[in-house]
């Protein structure tokens, strides 16, 4: 008798043991992070809602966006990752490019900004409206390993000038600095926060063009002033992919037209100052957001800039809108005036 409540009373200490250590392994996968980050369908969300004007439209036009975790994500999280078709795991190495996550943060704000100005100074051309473009400067996006900047410099410094030349276009900054040779010192003048600061360092071939540099990945600051006057706001939202939908919106805030005539309109891509839609990541989450939203139209940018016509922005938005059997119809667009023309003619 007492040999058998002995056994059961083991075999409820082992069960209980085994339940205590299955608990604690799944807490362990719960909170151990791994090295992955995991991209997944963001939202879809009305581009008027970050417009500030006076003369506010419809609010019909939808940016897209791509929603990744804050941190690596822990071991259960990527296990489950794989369950999910358009979750995507994507490596510390390869989303931060060697950045902390703070850097990384700081570019894709350096990156929306730029997105909004190209944005409202298109759009206010495009609509014939006044508008003045003042050169501030290029934004530091990234310093190269082989820059003798590269623990000068930060990601958001406003260059300036070198060796006391100020400049008035990117174009003239990169100029000066290919006259000089390899190796010769050169003193940059940036603008960080409120403060100029002046750093020296040498002149060295730059990465992909092996031309005299000083070794930065760089974009325009500028401050664009329109009249009537227009604003964009995104609040947390990075990165350079709502530029066409931004400039539709500021296009129809400016010219008081009513371009979606109560149609859900969703669509991505960079936006440049000449009105050229470029390639974004994340295209078929997108798609999956914006399908989701019940839009009706997703633009798609058509530009093959370092990847094969089979995988630009549309091909895959296409073969994405396929699989999950979305009535919204995928429309290639390459400018700024292919979005426009389409809504000109189907609405």
């Amino acid at each position: 008798m007492n040999n058998k409540k002995n056994n059961q009373s083991k075999k409820h200490l082992r069960n209980w043991l085994l339940a205590l250590i299955a608990l604690v392994l799944l807490v362990v996968l719960a909170v151990w992070p791994t090295d992955y980050y995991i991209e997944y369908p963001g939202e879809a969300m009305p581009v008027g809602q970050f417009i500030k004007s006076s003369n506010k439209r419809p609010n019909n036009f939808y940016l897209v966006t791509v929603s990744v975790t804050s941190r690596p994500a822990p071991v259960l999280q990527y296990l489950w990752s794989f369950t999910r078709p358009y979750d995507e795991r994507v490596s510390s190495k390869e989303l931060l490019g060697g950045q902390t996550s703070a850097q990384y943060n700081e570019l894709q704000n350096w990156y929306m900004e730029t997105s909004q100005q190209n944005a409202i100074y298109y759009a206010a051309k495009k609509a014939g409206k006044q508008h003045s473009l003042k050169y501030l400067g290029v934004y530091v996006m990234e310093v190269q390993k082989n820059s003798s900047f590269k623990n000068k410099l930060q990601i958001g410094d406003t260059v300036l000038g070198a060796n006391g030349h100020r400049f008035r276009s990117t174009e003239e900054m990169m100029n000066y600095l290919r006259k000089q040779k390899i190796g010769v010192r050169v003193t940059i003048s940036v603008l960080r926060g409120k403060q100029e600061k002046h750093f020296t360092g040498k002149i060295v071939k730059v990465k992909g063009t092996n031309k005299p540099g000083i070794g930065i990945q760089l974009v325009e600051h500028v401050v664009v002033k329109t009249k009537p006057k227009l604003k964009i706001n995104a609040g947390e939202i990075g990165g350079p992919s709502a530029g066409l939908m931004f400039t539709l919106e500021s296009y129809e805030v400016f010219t008081k037209q009513n371009l979606s005539k109560g149609h859900k309109i969703a669509g991505t891509g960079t936006i440049s100052p000449t009105g050229k839609v470029g390639i974004i990541g994340g295209v078929d989450k997108k798609v999956v957001a914006a399908s989701r939203e019940g839009a009706e139209v997703f633009f798609a940018p058509t530009d093959s800039t370092s990847v094969k016509k089979s995988e630009t922005n549309y091909a895959v938005a296409k073969r994405t809108a396929k699989k999950i059997h979305t009535k919204m119809k995928i429309v290639p667009v390459s400018t700024f005036d292919d979005a426009l023309n389409y809504l000109k003619t189907h609405y």
